[in-house]
């Protein structure tokens, strides 16, 4: 009996291990382990890879700097860095610089396209409120310069930076130091107004620290600072700080590889800092009177800072349409082209949709449009150019709900100046729109 027993032990595990290696063995189970084993690393990759982007984004790049730091940290100082001796440039050609792959810059198109076509790309800026100054204080895109030389309008006080191209475009490449310290070159010590403008044009490659702008008071003992980069916009006082992300079609790796036009508007104490088409910060006490300003940041030859199309103008937001009923006239600088070109930059949507408000209030009133510009070039090339600019402007306005036989266009080239043509800021004046009540 106890025999049977041991024998019957033994047959029972004999047909446990057949059935085990028979599930073990089945295809259909071997096939849905599979399946789930890799659904289970799907969903563990895709939460790895979530947790990495709320990681970077987390990490942000709003931290305050006691120290100086290493470029990789990419911090940004509470304090304006200390000045050191101006150093030598060096003489950095085109094809030692970083140079990533770019695409071409916001509103850049073909000129042989219709006037209506040129401007399809700045509706997105229809609800856009940013008013440059009316008189240029400072203006350079850098095309008088040469590759590699440092550009005739700036100084250096630390680092080192360097003109160069991008997608064909020259920049200003700040290519070493933490931090490099550029500003422009100015006749007094003393420029910014009561109400005044920035604008500039950056491109920011991964692992760029973006730009930082300090805005000085006449002591220079007291300082804010606009801290641009691919999260957002921090702005820096004296007793607070003030920060906003960008929206979410520009940020990280939407702001990555392309232009985006930035601009500052500074109005009695209060300052605006605008993204593309996007108002993205509001300082509404900076409890500061700007006198000065200097650009800055942690630059590299891998991951330089770079910009052009840097614009200070006095009268930021100034509302100038009355002038038309009272002089007759109306003049901006804030409607701009691509260099030598109709194309409008899709900024110039702001002014020409305060005028096609302004036109919809005044159903009676008619404008004719007139384009100037410098005297860079042939006298033929320039008419021509500023006849098709003031063409532009009407396209748009039509396109804004204004019946064009309400608007007529005339092209002055450079026969009627404001003022100079031996500096870039007496050019850039001369380059200008003129709304004229008919």
């Amino acid at each position: 009996m106890k025999t049977i027993a041991i024998l019957l032990v033994i047959f029972i595990c004999f047909l446990f291990v057949q059935i085990s290696n028979a599930q073990v063995n089945d295809p259909s189970k071997i096939a849905k382990d599979a399946a789930t084993s890799n659904t289970n690393n799907n969903v563990n990759n895709s939460i790895e890879n979530q947790l990495n982007k709320a990681e970077n984004t987390l990490k942000g790049l709003f931290k305050k700097k006691n120290k100086e730091v290493k470029p990789a940290t990419l911090q940004q100082p509470t304090s304006a860095p200390s000045s050191t001796t101006s150093s030598t440039v060096a003489n950095t050609s085109a094809s030692t610089t970083a140079n990533p792959a770019i695409n071409t810059p916001t509103g850049q198109s073909k000129d042989n396209l219709p006037a209506n076509e040129q401007i399809t790309d700045i509706k997105v800026y229809q609800n856009y409120d940013f008013r440059a100054g009316d008189k240029i204080i400072f203006d350079d895109n850098f095309v008088a310069d040469q590759d590699g030389e440092f550009p005739a309008h700036w100084d250096l006080t630390k680092g080192q930076a360097v003109i160069n191209k991008c997608s064909g475009i020259p920049c200003f490449f700040l290519t070493d130091g933490n931090y490099c310290d550029v500003l422009p070159r100015m006749t007094t010590k003393t420029y910014l107004t009561a109400n005044f403008s920035v604008e500039y044009d950056i491109f920011m490659t991964h692992g760029s620290f973006g730009l930082i702008i300090y805005f000085y008071d006449e002591s220079r003992n007291n300082n804010m600072s606009v801290h641009l980069n691919a999260q957002g916009v921090e702005w820096v006082g004296s007793s607070k700080t003030l920060a906003a992300n960008h929206p979410g079609t520009l940020q990280n790796e939407n702001f990555f590889n392309k232009f985006h036009h930035i601009a500052i508007a500074y109005k009695n104490d209060q300052l605006k800092v605008y993204v593309d088409q996007f108002r993205v910060l509001t300082v509404p006490h900076c409890d500061l009177k700007p006198s000065s300003l200097d650009c800055m940041g942690i630059g590299s030859q891998e991951n330089p800072i770079i910009y052009t199309n840097f614009k200070i103008a006095d009268g930021a937001q100034m509302n100038m349409l009355d002038a038309i009923m009272t002089t007759g006239k109306f003049v901006t600088h804030g409607i701009n082209f691509e260099v030598n070109k109709s194309v409008l930059r899709p900024e110039s949507m702001g002014v020409i949709g305060d005028v096609a408000k302004y036109m919809q209030s005044h159903v009676d009133l008619k404008l004719e449009i007139d384009g100037h510009t410098d005297s860079d070039g042939s006298s033929e090339l320039n008419m021509n150019l500023s006849q098709q600019r003031a063409d532009a402007v009407k396209a748009a306005l039509v396109r804004s709900g204004i019946n064009e036989s309400r608007l007529d266009t005339k092209g002055f080239g450079p026969s009627k100046p404001l003022g100079t043509n031996d500096t870039p800021e007496g050019k850039a004046n001369n380059r200008r729109v003129e709304f004229v009540k008919m």
